[in-house]
């Protein structure tokens, strides 16, 4: 999935910046369980996608709910998690 390589990227840069911000040990666990969470997410939201999908081959007004409230999860949790780390980097500036 698309959204999942994205994660991937935004993971890969959060490792590279928390070795060049010095991250303490505790920082670096909260930025990885976050990470973790985001990924469970997606993975998830996948999931429910692909569940609705297979029981409905019409629109259905519940489904496009389900599925949308599953990737607002997923934004949720990002947005989330993007600002946590930019508190964190914000004080190493």
């Amino acid at each position: 999935q698309l959204n999942f390589r994205i994660h991937l990227v935004g993971f890969i840069f959060l490792l590279i910046s928390s070795y060049f911000f010095q991250f303490e040990k505790w920082e670096v666990i909260v930025c990885l369980i976050l990470s973790a969470l985001v990924f469970f997410a997606e993975l998830m939201n996948t999931a429910i996608e692909s569940v609705v999908d297979l029981t409905t081959q019409e629109f259905s007004e519940l489904a496009k709910i389900a599925k949308d409230c599953a990737a607002g999860a997923v934004l949720v949790l990002a947005i989330i998690s993007v600002c946590i780390w930019c508190i964190i980097v914000y004080g190493k500036l």
